[in-house]
């Protein structure tokens, strides 16, 4: 089962074809995403990979978390499920 992967304090000029490169030495992976800003285009410093086994992102995770890449320590865990703040931030 794919198992996917946050990638975050990248460097702002990380491209994806770069993140691909980084973990595919650890298995197969499903895609690679940067998050980018909507207005500008620019990454906004994090993004996610999905590897198509649970035990190849775990060795890319416990191999890959903390080291640097284009002068910045990277942070590598498991994504988690994102939460919908779309009517908890109303103001009354």
């Amino acid at each position: 089962m794919a198992k996917k992967i946050y990638v975050g304090n990248l460097n702002f000029q990380t491209t994806e074809q770069e993140l691909t490169e980084l973990f595919q030495d650890y298995g197969n992976i499903v895609s690679v995403d940067i998050i980018t800003d909507k207005f500008t285009g620019r990454s906004k410093g994090f993004g996610f990979v999905e590897m198509e086994n649970e035990e190849e992102a775990d060795s890319a995770i416990s191999a890959l978390d903390g080291k640097d890449v284009m002068g910045r320590q990277i942070r590598v865990n498991e994504a988690r499920e994102r939460r919908n703040n779309r009517n908890n931030n109303k103001r009354y």
